[in-house]
């Protein structure tokens, strides 16, 4: 009981002392009030590696390569092109309505939406399919019906089935590592593979 009594003692005053040497200002020299804890200064300031939400991030990323590019032809950016294929981006993982069905070989996947999803789909799947296709591990096909279109992805092998499956649809449209070239050959204005 005593020894519970002298820790317990113990812990109120040191936690006395510690307000006591928080409160305290006497020791705090030019420059160091309370006012300038957790102030860095802006040479040591770190460097965000996102700028905004997704889109704006992924604009104000493609205008800091632009801009640094002496190359930059000016005249042949696209910005508004890029924008518009960003907001199909979103508009695709944000509100497509898609039914994935698991095949013995592979998936099949039925995504449809409101018409704008789906002028959307009908941008995006097709030309990602072919994105896709050029991995010789799969089959690849995109179908095209009146409201809706359909991505199948198969394979002989058990697996990149799993791989297929476990990706699922949304997975198979951000997967092969194409977005980041897509994105800034459309900010310079080409035709980067029509999505």
């Amino acid at each position: 009981m005593r020894a519970k009594i002298i820790l317990a003692a113990t812990a109120v005053i040191g936690g006395v002392s510690l307000a006591f040497a928080q409160t305290n200002h006497t020791g705090h020299g030019e420059g160091m009030g309370h006012s300038a804890h957790g102030q860095v200064p802006a040479a040591a300031s770190p460097i965000l590696s996102e700028s905004g939400q997704g889109a704006f991030a992924a604009l104000s990323e493609v205008v800091r390569v632009l801009e640094t590019d002496p190359d930059t032809d000016w005249t042949q950016v696209d910005l508004t092109g890029l924008r518009s294929h960003l907001v199909d981006m979103d508009r695709l993982i944000s509100d497509s309505v898609v039914v994935e069905t698991n095949l013995p070989d592979g998936i099949s996947a039925i995504a449809t939406g409101t018409a704008e999803t789906r002028e959307t789909l009908r941008r995006m799947v097709p030309a990602h399919a072919a994105e896709l296709a050029r991995d010789d591990r799969w089959a690849v096909a995109a179908v095209n019906t009146a409201e809706a279109i359909e991505l199948r992805v198969t394979s002989d092998d058990p697996y990149v089935v799993a791989r297929i499956q476990g990706l699922g649809f949304f997975g198979l449209m951000a997967s092969q590592d194409h977005h980041r070239e897509h994105h800034l050959r459309m900010a310079l204005g080409e035709d980067a593979h029509g999505h």
